[in-house]
């Protein structure tokens, strides 16, 4: 299975890297997606994930080719 990870702003530049692919049998959700792509690195508070651009939570299911991107919340003003 592969899986394009994709790290958005502070993220980023605390992963140092912008993202990697993963090639990971077993990857069943976005938590687990995570968990690989970071090393189980503690997840920030209020981390947003979006699979293929929809916003989703951490429990949603992934697929072969899915694109899953991490970013803390944005704020505007």
């Amino acid at each position: 299975m592969t899986i394009d990870v994709k790290f958005f702003a502070s993220l980023r530049e605390k992963m140092g890297s912008d993202g990697q692919q993963l090639d990971l049998a077993g990857l069943e959700t976005v938590q687990a997606v995570w968990d690989a792509a970071t090393s189980n690195a503690e997840m920030p508070v209020n981390l947003l994930s979006a699979v293929n651009m929809e916003y989703v939570d951490l429990n949603s299911v992934v697929k072969d080719g899915d694109e899953v991107a991490f970013f803390p919340p944005v704020t505007g003003g």
